[in-house]
């Protein structure tokens, strides 16, 4: 009798969260919303496929809530928030921002995008430590979450905020417009390979918390994608897709907290 009675307490404590699971695609398919020219998310490879840790996971989500996933590539941030509260997505693929705070609601951080700089291969700005100096004229691209960070915490050099054209940034840099670009390190990658005079700085400025958004109020779908993120973190899966990807500075998220931050 007391082990009916527990095992009937467990399937009862389990409901919500089921129910939360379903909610998250209440339309039968994962709309999944992600940033199409951010290499840390996601990238189409030559066979036409979506490939990339954020794609991983929206694929693992749909497959345990048992629905196909359809993935939407979009602009820019703002564009993958519209998508969600709008209802043209069901979830969204977004870093944590302070400034983005209030018309989603955000999950924790699953993978960490570590934010570097580029400079002339010449440049005397040796680490981050060297940014951040008066007289210095630093960009990243538009409202980029290294972009709104720098606006945040830098406090002497002048910052601007520039499109992601490859082109342009070398072009910046090489008329010495601006003395370092800034963005996620696979991004910086990219640009370097494409040929000689650049190089990335060696350290970090921060990791970029890569979340999942909800809409605003779904506060039990919310609960839903936090618990599946820490089943994929304890199980290897987030390890296993970060690798698997090869993208640079990317690294699973630490657990231990449903909030996701930026630091101080």
């Amino acid at each position: 009798m007391k082990a009916l009675v527990a095992f009937t307490l467990a399937l009862w404590s389990l409901q919500p969260a089921l129910a939360a699971d379903r909610d998250i695609a209440p339309g039968g398919t994962l709309r999944a919303a992600y940033l199409g020219g951010n290499p840390a998310q996601a990238v189409r490879d030559s066979t036409g496929a979506i490939r990339g840790a954020s794609a991983d996971v929206a694929r693992e989500l749909a497959r345990r809530i048992g629905v196909p996933v359809e993935f939407k590539p979009l602009a820019n941030p703002k564009a993958v928030i519209d998508a969600v509260t709008g209802g043209d997505a069901d979830i969204g693929f977004i870093a944590y921002a302070p400034e983005r705070v209030g018309t989603v609601e955000f999950s924790q951080a699953y993978v960490l995008s570590g934010q570097g700089f580029l400079v002339l291969e010449e440049s005397n700005i040796r680490t981050t430590a060297d940014v951040d100096r008066a007289g210095q004229k630093i960009a990243g691209g538009h409202a980029d979450s290294i972009s709104l960070y720098m606006k945040r915490k830098f406090k002497h050099a002048t910052l601007s905020e520039i499109s992601h054209d490859t082109a342009e940034i070398k072009r910046l840099l090489l008329a010495k417009e601006i003395d370092a670009f800034g963005a996620n390190r696979q991004r910086l990658a990219n640009i370097v390979k494409e040929g000689p005079g650049f190089r990335i700085l060696p350290d970090n400025l921060f990791g970029v918390p890569q979340t999942i958004i909800v809409p605003k109020g779904k506060t039990e779908v919310l609960a839903a994608v936090n618990r599946f993120i820490d089943d994929m973190r304890a199980s290897g899966f987030l390890k296993k897709s970060v690798e698997a990807s090869g993208v640079a500075g990317l690294e699973v998220a630490p657990g231990g907290s449903w909030t996701p931050s930026v630091p101080d």
